[in-house]
C-alpha cells in the first residue's frame, strides 16, 4: 500500500508534544513523499476562544482552515515540516474530535493517520474519554499513536 496523504491530527493538549509529532511524521512522509495535511479539530467553544485571540475583522466570517493555519501549534509543525522538506496542507474543522478527525481522515482520503496524547490509565479513558481511542476505533486507515513521555 503507498502512502500519499497523511493526515496529523491535533487538538488543545497537544502543544507541547509538537517536537514528537512533527519527527514521527516527517520519519514516514519523507521517505514515501507523502503529503501531510495537519489539521486542527476545534469544538464550538474552542473556536469562538480562538477566533477572539486572533483578533479577527467581526464583519468577516472566520474560516476554519484560516484559524487553523494562524494557531501556534500548527505553525510550530509547519516550521518543523518546512525544515524536513515535507509537503503538507493545513485544515481546520469544528466538531466534537474524535468524531472530526475520522471525518477528515475520509475527506482528504488520509492512507494513515498520527494523533498525539498522553499514558492513561483505564479508568481514566473510562471515565474521561479518550479522543486517541476514539480515532483508532474509527479511523478508514491506520492510526499511529505518538504518546508524549
Amino acid at each position: 500500500m503507498a502512502i500519499e496523504t497523511i493526515l496529523l491530527a491535533v487538538g488543545p493538549g497537544d502543544a507541547e508534544r509538537t517536537d514528537k509529532l512533527a519527527s514521527a511524521v516527517a520519519d514516514v512522509a519523507g521517505p514515501t513523499g507523502a503529503t501531510v495535511v495537519l489539521a486542527h479539530v476545534f469544538t464550538e467553544d474552542e473556536f469562538d476562544e480562538v477566533v477572539g485571540r486572533l483578533d479577527y475583522d467581526p464583519s468577516g466570517t472566520p474560516n476554519p482552515d484560516e484559524v487553523a493555519a494562524r494557531h501556534a501549534t500548527i505553525r510550530s509543525l509547519a516550521n518543523s515540516l518546512d525544515e524536513e522538506e515535507v509537503r503538507y496542507a493545513i485544515r481546520g474543522a469544528i466538531g466534537q474530535h474524535g468524531e472530526t478527525i475520522v471525518d477528515l481522515a475520509e475527506d482528504v482520503t488520509a492512507d494513515s493517520v498520527f494523533v498525539g496524547g498522553r499514558k492513561r490509565s483505564p479508568t481514566g479513558k473510562a471515565v474521561f474519554g479518550s479522543t486517541a481511542q476514539e480515532v483508532m476505533l474509527s479511523a478508514p486507515c491506520p492510526v499511529t499513536f505518538v504518546r508524549s513521555d
